[in-house]
């Protein structure tokens, strides 16, 4: 059985979720992170030394890195994964820049607007700090914004892939009302993109809920 370990609050662990209920695949999910606690105890630490989530565990196999966590459970499908992980080394390599991306320029610049408006209290808020995150991440999503607009549906093509899962969770921090502040800049095609991730089960499940 496949196992996560991480809240389900977690941006990073709706990751390896949505793609699971993607694949189909049997998994269990446990609490930890945040308010759960277990993040610091011997037995977690020797899973994942940065005491972060999510972790995974599945037979021998110990992972950690959501988006590494995702990669294994496409292997684990087999083939290209319904579409998400492509064989073709081509169409691979560039759904794994996209992952990279994520990880190198779009969660430095990003992080201070979803921490300073959703995991940080009205009154203690650094505005400054987030005006800063919306200039920031918004020149990230203006580069996707071009991307999408040469009629692609999706990402990398026509199909959902990895990319598009990845990059979704994070686009629920831009486009949620939680963090909406104003004067933010609109991208009509990356919205028209959410909405259709939006249809998804996966995304319906566990991206959708209120940002707490």
């Amino acid at each position: 059985m496949i196992r996560i370990l991480g809240r389900a609050n977690s941006t990073n662990v709706w990751k390896p979720l949505w793609v699971l209920e993607e694949l189909g695949l049997p998994y269990e999910r446990s609490d930890a992170g945040m308010e759960h606690g277990v993040v610091d105890t011997p037995e977690y630490r020797a899973l994942n030394p940065n005491g972060r989530v999510p972790s995974l565990r599945h037979g021998e196999v110990e992972l950690w890195e959501s988006n590494s966590i995702c990669r294994y459970l496409c292997l684990v499908a087999g083939g290209d994964a319904k579409g998400l992980y492509p064989t073709e080394p081509g169409r691979r390599a560039s759904v794994d820049r996209w992952l990279d991306w994520q990880l190198s320029t779009l969660s430095p610049v990003e992080r201070d607007l979803f921490w300073g408006m959703v995991r940080t209290p009205a009154e203690k808020r650094d505005m400054q700090a987030v005006r800063r995150a919306v200039e920031g991440s918004a020149k990230c999503w203006a580069i996707l914004e071009n991307r999408l607009g040469d009629g692609r549906r999706y990402i990398d093509g026509d199909t959902l892939t990895l990319a598009d899962i990845i990059l979704g969770c994070y686009a629920r921090r831009w486009f949620g009302p939680e963090v909406r502040v104003s004067d933010m800049p609109e991208f009509p095609k990356l919205e028209t993109w959410f909405a259709r991730l939006g249809e998804r089960p996966g995304f319906q499940r566990f991206v959708a809920p209120e940002l707490f």
